[in-house]
């Protein structure tokens, strides 16, 4: 062989070797990684799959197993019952060097803390590094965490609001605009494709949103259909999930309802639709007015647009202070309110229906929506 061949045969030797290690995240809703660490070599890819719930991988450090280390980080992937084109996040391996791993989630109780982590290459068990030691150090934090159970609902911090101004392009049209802003949201960007999302509304009778936490571009649609039984899709705020935002806002908001016009029959074959457009990338909390023969809302049929998953205002506290409520008041007086006060700016501050306009016109923070029967 000509030693420039055999040259260019032994450099790409380690790429033709290199392997994807699959690890499922919370299969079967089980809180765990499956495996529970792997072994790879030098530029293996360690590829997670989120199954439904909402996890992360999140690496950390050996004595310090439920805290952020500043490494990888998936972020929240919250995954809808039933979803199966599934998210993934890769982890490429640079050295044989123990890598240590957890969920970062905390609702209903620390996944951490129940021994939900992963490692990449740790020592052989009876090293006291090993995958089991580190387990165990991670079980440890359990008996020292504050509950975060749905029946202790955390108080949320305060939410910063403010205003931004952000030039928005789409195709040949370009045009600044100021929209509210709030803390860990995405800037103003028009989806390339605009893309319809749908929601479907008390599915085979249950008391849900399916899928009930979704993330929008401005520029897409989100589509309500409605299945038998008479539900809404009415507009609310994160503080006081069961109560539309037209009667809480101090600063003018209507936001949307779809009131209750769309009763649907055991029998029915076709659905009503209820369609709002997403021109801010604020979060949208929402939730069902019906009341009989209990509350809706307060079973927790309530749902979200764009909710910031890595703060504490995330979709699993936004239903878990609606059962917490039972959908009959707002949150205790306790609590740090995320409504901005008089005179700021908080999202989706006008609400367009049919061509009229009603409230303020704030920039991006527009919901327009339409109704109809398909």
């Amino acid at each position: 062989m000509h030693p420039s061949a055999l040259g260019f045969s032994l450099a790409a030797l380690p790429l033709a070797l290199a392997a994807t290690l699959h690890v499922a995240v919370g299969p079967n809703g089980n809180l765990v990684y499956d495996p529970p660490f792997v072994t790879a070599a030098v530029g293996d890819i360690v590829s997670f799959t989120f199954n439904p719930k909402n996890h992360t991988v999140t690496q950390s450090n050996f004595d310090t197993p439920c805290t952020l280390n500043g490494g990888s980080n998936s972020g929240f992937k919250p995954v809808a019952p039933g979803t199966t084109d599934l998210p993934t996040f890769e982890v490429t391996v640079q050295d044989t060097k123990p890598l240590w791993f957890y969920c970062q989630q905390t609702l209903p109780r620390p996944h951490c803390g129940a021994g939900m982590v992963f490692a990449i290459n740790p020592p052989p068990e009876g090293d006291p590094h090993s995958f089991s030691a580190f387990k165990a150090l991670a079980l440890a934090t359990a008996a020292n965490a504050t509950s975060t159970a749905t029946d202790t609902f955390p108080t949320p911090p305060p939410q910063s609001w403010g205003t931004a101004t952000a030039t928005v392009t789409s195709s040949s049209s370009v045009w600044t605009s100021t929209y509210t802003s709030y803390d860990g949201t995405p800037p103003p960007t028009y989806a390339p494709q605009p893309v319809d999302h749908k929601i479907t509304v008390g599915a085979d009778g249950k008391l849900a949103f399916n899928p009930s936490n979704i993330s929008a571009a401005i520029g897409d649609t989100v589509t309500f259909e409605f299945r038998p039984k008479n539900h809404t899709v009415t507009q609310s705020s994160f503080n006081d999930p069961c109560r539309p935002l037209a009667d809480t806002s101090k600063t003018g908001q209507t936001g949307f309802n779809s009131g209750f016009n769309f009763f649907v029959a055991p029998d029915a074959t076709s659905f009503p639709v209820f369609t709002i457009k997403i021109n801010d990338t604020a979060p949208i909390w929402g939730y069902c007015q019906q009341s009989q023969p209990s509350s809706h809302c307060g079973a927790g049929m309530v749902f979200s647009i764009n909710a910031v998953e890595s703060g504490a205002n995330n979709f699993a506290n936004f239903q878990a202070l609606a059962k917490r409520i039972n959908g009959t008041a707002t949150a205790p007086t306790t609590s740090t309110s995320s409504t901005p006060t008089p005179g700021s700016s908080g999202p989706n501050g006008a609400l367009s229906v049919t061509g009229t306009s009603y409230g303020p016109m704030i920039g991006l923070g527009v919901v327009a929506f339409v109704a109809s029967l398909i």
